[in-house]
């Protein structure tokens, strides 16, 4: 589907700033796409991070106009076990590998189309993004159809450990720390929406490393008494869970600050994938 307009391009890469990568990948854009609109989603996923990436592209693709193109350079490597994609979803069209990526996405909005890339055999170098990647964009772009470049197929692989797991009781939920943002908040894989259905009005007390927490917030701000005096008040440094933005629960540092107050993640002592227990009383 193309939209009236010219569609953007976004990116979404683990290559970091320092190297030349992500301004190759623009310079190929620009050469097939001249007037082409690039927009970077991140470039600071952590080398082969599928989990952060399927998170960060979730939260921010759904903002662009409908019809954008979303290069996806994780992970993106051409093997046996891993081939390349492209989607379209939700007006939306994703290239990537088929790693488990999408699957965050893809469990909620069904795919309209799904191609397995099939234009490999004029590679030039071992770098896929430019390569591929890239082509396959400038023929989205420029109204090319998917099965054109790839062969339709119905399923794509699935990330473990995004969904939260219920133990066999129904007292208890074990999440797991999906994403730990720039403050040093951790994002959990429990959504507000799950997670109300798990606890059926239940009390619900949360247990990270020793750390407990009895009540939800729902934004930062919530967790401050506004009516007591400032002086009174328990503000920076202080512990709070809470419900972001993306609806996701997250454990927090109010004001958190890495070089003063610290952050969560470091406070608490949680990276990625660490356990989180939810309890119903």
């Amino acid at each position: 589907m193309q939209t009236e307009e010219m569609p953007i391009l976004t990116l979404t890469t683990d290559f970091g700033t320092k190297d030349h990568s992500v301004a190759a990948v623009k310079g190929a854009i620009y050469t097939e796409l001249g007037k082409a609109s690039i927009v970077d989603i991140s470039h600071e996923i952590p080398p082969f991070h599928i989990t952060e990436a399927a998170y960060i592209l979730k939260n921010a693709y759904h903002n662009f106009p409908k019809g954008s193109i979303h290069i996806i350079g994780i992970d993106s490597e051409l093997t046996p076990e891993n081939k390349h994609l492209a989607l379209y979803l939700d007006g939306h069209y994703f290239i990537c590998a088929n790693n488990g990526i999408m699957s965050l996405i893809a469990k909620e909005i069904q795919p309209e189309k799904i191609v397995e890339i099939n234009i490999h055999n004029s590679i030039e170098t071992n770098f896929t993004v430019l390569d591929v990647f890239v082509r396959v964009a400038a023929h989205i772009f420029r109204g090319g159809t998917l099965e054109v470049i790839g062969k339709p197929i119905q399923k794509i692989k699935q990330l473990k450990n995004i969904e939260p797991v219920v133990m066999e009781q129904k007292n208890q939920l074990i999440g797991h720390v999906l994403y730990i943002d720039n403050f040093g908040n951790v994002v959990t894989n429990v959504t507000k929406k799950f997670l109300q259905q798990v606890a059926k009005g239940r009390t619900i007390e949360i247990k990270a490393r020793g750390i407990t927490f009895n009540r939800v917030y729902e934004s930062y701000s919530d967790a401050i008494n506004f009516n007591e005096p400032k002086e009174k008040r328990v503000e920076d440094g202080k512990k709070i869970a809470l419900f972001n933005a993306s609806g996701y629960l997250e454990l927090a540092i109010y004001r958190s600050n890495l070089t003063t107050v610290g952050g969560a993640s470091s406070l608490f002592g949680l990276k990625l994938m660490s356990t989180i227990n939810i309890n119903f009383i």
